[in-house]
């Protein structure tokens, strides 16, 4: 493996502006626009290894064309197409020996012209694959985590709109994360600016009470993939899902709390704001979601292979 200053991340290549370069060499300069201003979009994809043996990355094609809907957004235009894109991720795979991984699609405005406007300064690509673990610890996702509701509010849909997944609003994510972890608790659940529950730094949430799912609509949060996923999923098993504003006490009566995203994969709360949810552990709708998921990512759920694209 190539050498990294990222603690935890290395590999051998990244494909950077349409070439493999070895990782070491996928360098930017230090006038980069986006290190300065924050106007990126990327995507987080996973690769899981199949029961059947093939290696497949989970819903693609949806997190390319997100990546262009969030660069629409900011008014950014790809210079690849979304053909291109799918086959820098499967090749970057390749490339890196890997079998599963997570893969961090980034787009982002090269050196040139300072200040807020980047003038013809160029759009640049990047595909960056590397080994990643459980995004919320191995423990967490079979007993639970613990979160508190955040200081800090979600962006409002006007300040800054909430279906890019860019890359300067994830400084609200590290504030409201930062302050959770230096308070005890593995994450942050944020409430929009009426003070309704929204997602938490980097996820979806969902809620359960009396075997009703509920979860924030799409208005206040970003259109999560997973979410999405699970969503179909939930329904498809008879569950009824709702999506629709949640109150932070509707957080501390719940029977059950689970967060979704590429990372965090399917993930319960036990706690929130010092408050036991349901029996303190993972709830058994929890846990039947979670285990459906992993059956369709790793193939053993043949019925969700239109999800899978293979290596």
């Amino acid at each position: 493996m190539g050498k990294n200053a990222a603690k935890g991340v290395s590999g051998e290549e990244i494909w950077l502006d349409g070439k493999f370069v070895k990782w070491a060499d996928a360098n930017i300069h230090i006038l980069t626009h986006t290190l300065h201003y924050g106007l990126g979009v990327f995507e987080g994809i996973r690769c899981y290894a199949g029961v059947d043996g093939r290696s497949s990355i989970f819903r693609l094609p949806e997190h390319i064309d997100r990546l262009f809907d969030s660069a629409k957004i900011n008014l950014m235009e790809i210079p690849f197409s979304s053909a291109e894109l799918v086959e820098a991720t499967l090749e970057s795979l390749r490339r890196n020996g890997l079998t599963e991984g997570y893969i961090r699609p980034l787009v982002f405005i090269g050196d040139g012209a300072m200040g807020l406007h980047p003038g013809d300064n160029p759009v640049r690509v990047a595909v960056i694959a590397w080994e990643w673990g459980k995004y919320l610890g191995d423990e967490g996702m079979a007993r639970g985590i613990r979160a508190k509701v955040s200081t800090f509010s979600r962006h409002h849909v006007n300040a800054k709109m909430t279906n890019g997944k860019t890359c300067g609003d994830y400084v609200n994510s590290i504030l409201a994360k930062r302050e959770a972890l230096l308070d005890g608790f593995d994450e942050a659940v944020m409430l929009d600016t009426q003070g309704l529950v929204s997602e938490c730094t980097g996820e979806n949430i969902f809620v359960v009470r009396n075997g009703q799912i509920k979860t924030p609509p799409l208005y206040s949060v970003l259109d999560g993939i997973t979410r999405d996923s699970m969503i179909e999923v939930a329904r498809r098993s008879g569950y009824s899902v709702e999506e629709t504003q949640i109150t932070r006490d509707d957080l501390y009566v719940a029977d059950e709390i689970f967060l979704t995203g590429t990372a965090a994969e399917v993930t319960p709360i036990r706690e929130i704001d010092h408050r036991q949810i349901g029996e303190g552990k993972r709830g058994p709708i929890t846990e039947e979601l979670q285990t459906a998921f992993f059956e369709i990512v790793t193939g053993a759920d043949a019925r969700y292979d239109h999800w899978r694209t293979f290596l």
